[in-house]
């Protein structure tokens, strides 16, 4: 004859203002991620910009600007294509 032990959970649930709390706090740390990944992303893009007007090419390359907004549509839809215009903005300036 065997005995099962049963383990209780000790732990209380938490409270909808601990939980709406803690994520209130991740959501910080990954606009935070965001906002320093965008940064680089327009340091990157300045240096492409400069390589390629040092090789005497346009500032702008609009076919792969057109990759990029097909990609965050495809990835998020129509508010993606925003997102990555207000990136592209940011990264380029206004064409």
């Amino acid at each position: 004859m065997s005995t099962a032990t049963t383990v209780s959970d000790t732990t209380a649930p938490a409270s909808p203002e601990a939980e709406i709390a803690a994520s209130r706090e991740r959501i910080d740390s990954l606009d935070a991620e965001i906002i320093a990944l965008v940064r680089e992303r327009m340091a990157v893009s300045a240096a492409i910009q400069e390589a390629r007007i040092a090789g005497g090419g346009r500032r702008v390359h609009l076919s792969r600007e057109m990759e990029i907004l097909a990609r965050f549509r495809a990835e998020l839809g129509g508010h993606g294509t925003t997102l990555a215009m207000t990136l592209l903005e940011l990264s380029r300036g206004r064409v």
